[in-house]
């Protein structure tokens, strides 16, 4: 008989560790993926009893506009699956509204009410609409799931809201949103000041299709406007796409606006180009000089403005909108907020829904398993928004606009610069605070809709207000 040495019994040892290893990760990731399961139905707002929310209280679906109030601007939109082709030819299989892409644009003066009827022709995931950027009531807000459920084929749903605010904005789905949006389901709002301004209005949709096309409001490549020496023109620009994108001018340019906030006393600019994120709007005002035009560019596209000036270079230095413009006096102290949050962006593997995969994480946290910012009306709400994932994120808060407090510790000396998206880049950290001043249950989250559809979306949730709406895969409620 002989003994086993101390080598075979080291090797047995290892190898009975190793073991022992592979079985404990086994039951981990098993016990991870079965925590990552969701009922085929399921509320939000019950489900984030157990992550920091709460159920019962006021339904979502009761923040509303004045029933009895008649509407001012009242507009009916067909949504369709059918073959688009483009004015260069191009075709692809994508979604139409009233037969185009993008679909009408809608105007409103500050102060109406905007009354929409949206029919679903015969998408078959279903549609809603986000009124991007617009304060709307809570039930207005287009989230599947969360304020309403899909519009089915062959339903309709009614949209109501007063335009409090003036500005640029923009609409689209929000269901199967990172598939239906590049697929043509958007479209533009404006909201006029109730005091007209004479400044002619170009309204300039970027919008990438999924041939890979860059259009501006449906032309590809150039948007021609006729315009004289002399005029003035407002270019409100809107990136409806995935990523970020610049915007500049080879002639002098004023930048009036960023999200449909005015900017107070922005001075000329030149040799600069603006940073426009996923989701973001900027109004751009130029002169019409006596040669005969001016160009708004972008890269792969423009805007031309009377007589072609031809390709102006793009700058290298980009505008820092922390010091444009002059600071103005706030109704509130950012320096005393009543609640303070974190929003970590980072990334790591794991499960959603069964799923696995190597997801956006929000605290650390993945998916329906990110706690809810819970607020109550009227709270002062800080926000330290990092970003150390690796990519660029345009984050998106609904509802509400974000002030830009700092960016990486440099504070905000310019015009007071709010936001509803917000290109954070890696490494990035934003200091922003906004008032909770619209009760509801709102989305907070990556406006690269892949990102979103891939775990990066939180959500401001109002103490005492809850949903009826059902997420989970037995609903047909998908909002991202």
């Amino acid at each position: 008989m002989t003994t086993a040495g101390p080598r075979a019994r080291l090797v047995a040892a290892v190898r009975i560790l190793a073991i022992c290893l592979a079985a404990t990760l086994v039951v981990l990731l098993v016990v991870m993926w079965w925590g990552s399961l969701r009922p085929g139905a399921y509320s939000l707002t019950e489900h984030a009893a157990g992550h920091g929310g709460a159920s019962g209280g006021v339904s979502v679906a009761d923040l509303t506009a004045d029933a009895d109030r008649a509407a001012d601007v009242k507009v009916e939109l067909t949504a369709r699956h059918e073959t688009v082709q483009l004015a260069s030819g191009a075709s692809f299989e994508g979604y139409t509204l009233n037969g185009a892409t993008p679909g009408p644009t809608i105007r409103a003066t500050q102060g109406q009410l905007v009354e929409v009827l949206l029919r679903n022709e015969d998408v078959a995931g279903g549609v809603t609409l986000h009124w991007h950027g617009v304060d709307v009531p809570a039930a207005m807000d287009g989230v599947a799931g969360v304020t309403q459920d899909a519009v089915g084929p062959g339903e309709s749903f009614v949209y109501r809201f007063v335009a409090e605010q003036a500005g640029t904005f923009w609409y689209h789905s929000h269901q199967i949103s990172h598939e239906q949006v590049i697929g043509g389901l958007f479209g533009m709002l404006v909201l006029a000041p109730a005091e007209e301004t004479a400044v002619t209005d170009v309204v300039a949709a970027v919008h990438t299709y999924p041939n890979g096309i860059r259009t501006v409001s449906g032309e590809p490549g150039v948007m021609h406007v006729p315009a004289q020496p002399g005029d003035r023109v407002r270019v409100r620009v809107a990136n409806t796409d995935n990523v970020p994108l610049s915007v500049w001018s080879g002639a002098p340019f004023v930048l009036r606006a960023v999200d449909g906030g005015e900017l107070s006393q922005p001075p000329p600019i030149e040799g600069k180009r603006v940073t426009l994120t996923a989701g973001a709007r900027v109004d751009v005002e130029v002169e019409i000089p006596a040669s005969g035009g001016v160009s708004v560019q972008l890269p792969g596209a423009s805007i031309v403005l009377g007589a072609d000036p031809g390709p102006a270079p793009q700058p290298t230095e980009i505008l820092d909108l922390l010091s444009y413009g002059e600071p103005t006096d706030l109704p509130f102290d950012p320096e005393q907020p009543d609640r303070s949050y974190r929003y970590d962006i980072g990334r790591m593997p794991g499960f959603i829904d069964g799923k696995p995969g190597f997801w956006w994480t929000v605290n650390g946290k993945i998916g329906d398993d990110i706690p809810m910012f819970m607020v109550k009306e009227g709270d002062v709400v800080r926000m330290t928004i990092t970003n150390g994932s690796g990519e660029v994120h345009p984050m998106h808060l609904h509802g509400h606009h974000m002030l830009v407090l700092s960016r990486n510790g440099e504070q905000a000396t310019g015009s007071s610069w709010w936001v509803d998206s917000l290109n954070v880049e890696h490494g990035d950290t934003y200091e922003v605070v906004f008032v909770a001043d619209n009760p509801g249950v709102w989305m907070d989250h990556c406006h690269n809709l892949p990102h979103a559809a891939e775990g990066l979306i939180a959500h401001v949730m109002y103490e005492g207000v809850t949903t009826p709406f059902m997420l989970g895969h037995d609903t047909g409620n998908n909002p991202e």
